[in-house]
């Protein structure tokens, strides 16, 4: 067995209505908050109130669409206009990638591209962030648990990552009443990114016993719950499930790696309009079939079992193999309605582009198996 490392959130804390604990757990790192929130002014207002009353000075900052390099340093400015201490944040993934930039780039001056990689410099940081309790209101990324935050540069037409082992929150504080309100839509596109980054850091060639063993509990509990969460937003058992889901598989791909599927989502975010979970869940059973093929023609039977013992997890049948794992995910995302990737811009002119970015993006270190231009292009071509 190779040795590994694992490492996450200083302290996660689950349960419902466990926000009412916020000031409580906030009182260690500061009296001046950045709060970053995102489209919901009625959460935002409520949590702020909560602080306040609790003796906080809090500065808000809202964070509307995918964080941006621009949206992260002008969330600097304001958390040094307000002489803050600490960040917290409260929404989606990409309201918990922004706070977690931010509060890494409080502490580490200069221009934000000397830190970032692709297209900046690929810096380490030089300082530890600034203390960062990271609040999910959706059921999806894991961002509470992961040391990265993933910024787009429209200039560049990609998606690039600000990583730090620092930028591991100090709390993740997972309350699943706050995911009640997500429309049926979002429910779908999260819980599909939830899904896909369990099964990516289960099949990873970069996986260990613990994420394994984290992404079977995960995948169990999102088999059972993801539809229902979907069909009846209100299910608190379902709800409860899918944050946790969630929760596993942020901490399983902060400590092995993803796949082809991710490999292809931050490209295709940078040059397209198009939501992160729509990408995963159109590509995602594509992905899936080129693999088990590949791994086939090279009689890897270890990496095999593992799609295997998918198929039996997702569909509860214990002699079902790979293909019934990919016709179920097919069947789930038919419910969904996902849109065609053409609706948001993607032709087949694009593919070139795609696949040689995607080829080098970092997910791609942990697919089971190497995947040609070609394979990539014939994944492409099977969901546009």
């Amino acid at each position: 067995m190779p040795g590994f490392e694992f490492a996450t959130a200083t302290r996660i804390i689950f349960g419902n209505s466990r926000i009412r604990e916020l000031p409580v757990i906030a009182k260690r790192y500061g009296q001046r908050i950045l709060l970053v929130g995102g489209r919901s002014k009625k959460r935002t207002a409520s949590v702020k109130t909560m602080l306040a009353d609790a003796g906080f000075s809090v500065t808000c900052y809202s964070v509307t669409a995918e964080p941006t390099i621009e949206a992260i340093t002008e969330g600097v400015l304001e958390a040094g206009k307000g002489g803050c201490q600490m960040v917290v944040g409260m929404g989606g993934g990409s309201v918990i990638d922004a706070a977690k930039a931010i509060a890494a780039l409080m502490k580490n001056p200069g221009d934000i591209m000397q830190y970032l990689e692709v297209i900046g410099e690929g810096k380490p940081l030089t300082k530890p962030a600034a203390p960062f309790i990271a609040i999910p209101t959706t059921a999806g990324t894991g961002a509470e648990v992961t040391s990265n935050a993933v910024l787009g540069s429209p200039a560049h037409h990609v998606k690039v990552s600000l990583r730090h082992p620092s930028m591991l929150p100090a709390v993740a504080l997972v309350d699943p009443k706050l995911t009640a309100e997500m429309p049926p839509s979002l429910t779908a596109s999260t819980g599909l990114d939830a899904l896909t980054q369990l099964l990516e850091s289960f099949v990873s060639k970069k996986s260990n016993p613990l994420t394994e063993t984290i992404c079977r509990e995960g995948l169990v509990r999102i088999a059972g719950a993801l539809y229902v969460a979907f069909n009846n937003g209100n299910d608190a058992t379902a709800r409860e499930d899918m944050a946790i889901a969630s929760l596993f598989g942020g901490l399983a791909l902060a400590n092995s790696k993803l796949g082809a599927v991710h490999g292809f989502a931050g490209p295709m975010g940078g040059m397209f309009p198009v939501p992160h979970g729509v990408v995963c869940g159109r590509i995602l059973p594509f992905v899936m079939a080129a693999n088990v093929k590949a791994l086939k023609a090279q009689a890897n039977t270890n990496a095999l079992a593992r799609f295997d013992e998918v198929a039996k997890i997702l569909t509860g049948d214990m002699q079902a193999e790979a293909s019934d794992g990919i016709a179920w995910i097919e069947a789930l995302c038919a419910v969904f309605k996902l849109p065609p990737l053409s609706n948001y811009g993607i032709s087949k002119k694009d593919f070139p582009q795609i696949v040689a970015q995607a080829q080098k993006a970092s997910s791609m270190q942990g697919n089971p198996v190497t995947l040609t231009a070609e394979e990539l292009t014939g994944i492409l071509e099977k969901v546009l």
